[in-house]
């Protein structure tokens, strides 16, 4: 199982954190340790000071497939979730610095909790999908999946290009504005329109 994820990919995040907005969709990945399932508690870790949540809409491959047209990427998932890509900010900037990869800066152990999948059924638009993150009961994060760079289907487009992509494979499809800190004692949920999907603690 691969986890896939999508930087820069709503334009008001890209704005925030001073970066330039791609012509093609940044991918980078997250080992399968990274998961975080049933609300289980994120532990802060020790290497970094500096440790942000980023709340994204998740994709669930279920075939295999690759170079996938994007008129048929939809075949492809029938289910979603939300999640969090947390991002070691201070590692990963030291290593933008530098020019180096940030892989530890999104990989390390527990930097993607992930809620249950739901069916697309229950979705009634897709390219109109309301989701938020609330910490403490405050709304910290809130996006519309139309206003997306590159949408659901142009992403397993160009993924599928690199990589063959296989039944239960993950997508993070990117975060909007609104990306912060979390410290130990919060409590982060996650909604996909009023639905609460993921909830857990920062120990």
């Amino acid at each position: 199982m691969k986890i896939f994820a999508i930087g820069r990919n709503y334009a008001e995040h890209i704005k925030e954190l001073n970066n330039e907005r791609p012509e093609e969709p940044v991918i980078f990945t997250k080992p399968d340790t990274a998961i975080l399932k049933n609300n289980a508690p994120f532990y802060y870790p020790d290497f970094s000071k500096d440790i942000h949540h980023e709340v994204e809409i998740l994709l669930k491959i279920d075939k295999e497939g690759k170079n996938i047209e994007e008129k048929f990427a939809h075949k492809y998932y029938q289910e979603i979730g939300i999640g969090i890509d947390f991002t070691a900010r201070d590692l990963q900037q030291k290593a933008k610095e530098k020019g180096l990869p940030w892989d530890i800066a999104k990989g390390f152990n527990g930097s993607a909790p992930i809620s249950d999948f739901i069916p697309l059924s229950s979705i009634a638009d897709l390219q109109n999908l309301n989701f938020s993150l609330k910490v403490n009961g405050e709304v910290k994060q809130q996006g519309n999946t139309s206003l997306m760079l590159f949408n659901f289907n142009y992403i397993i487009s160009y993924l599928s290009k690199f990589f063959t992509l296989k039944k239960g494979d993950i997508i993070f499809t990117g975060t909007p504005k609104g990306v912060g800190p979390v410290k130990i004692g919060d409590k982060l949920e996650c909604f996909i329109e009023d639905k609460n999907m993921l909830s857990f603690e920062v120990k």
